[in-house]
């Protein structure tokens, strides 16, 4: 058990990972909530900020992918 911080890197990688997991807008939203939460860690600690800018980038892929499988798809011209 950690007295203080887990190891960066650890979390690090289980905020990605929850990141490229999520399936809905909800659990998109927890991951945000990871995201801001790791940032308020180690912002006193000090940590590359590239980490920060990659984080938040997944964030919003991800969230552009679920925004485009969530759109009603338009019917193509035989209006199949």
């Amino acid at each position: 058990m950690y007295k203080k911080h887990p190891p960066l890197g650890k979390t690090y990688n289980k905020t990605l990972l929850v990141i490229e997991n999520c399936t809905t807008k909800e659990q998109l939203e927890g991951a945000f909530n990871m995201v801001k939460n790791f940032k308020t860690l180690y912002k006193k600690v000090g940590y590359p900020k590239s980490l920060s800018y990659n984080l938040d980038r997944e964030l919003s892929k991800k969230n552009m992918l679920l925004e485009s499988l969530n759109k009603p798809t338009k019917n193509n011209a035989y209006g199949i």
